[in-house]
């Protein structure tokens, strides 16, 4: 596999996972502070959404790519 075909199938996964999960959430420690034996943190939970138009596009690509890929051979 050369490395046009290898971008346009991640391309085409991640735009369809970003169809199918709308987003991704993931935690990041914002304050950490010690006080003798006892360590207090706060964790933040943040959301990313992903929009449609990006999901759909990055499939567009993809598939476009994969078919200019194979066209050269």
């Amino acid at each position: 596999m050369n490395a046009l075909r290898v971008a346009a199938i991640v391309l085409i996964v991640a735009g369809v996972l970003g169809l199918a999960y709308g987003g991704f959430t993931y935690t990041r420690d914002t304050h950490e502070t010690s006080l003798g034996p006892i360590e207090l943190s706060v964790e933040d939970r943040e959301t990313v959404n992903v929009p449609v138009w990006a999901g759909v596009g990055a499939v567009l690509i993809g598939g476009t790519l994969l078919l200019i890929g194979s066209r050269k051979n």
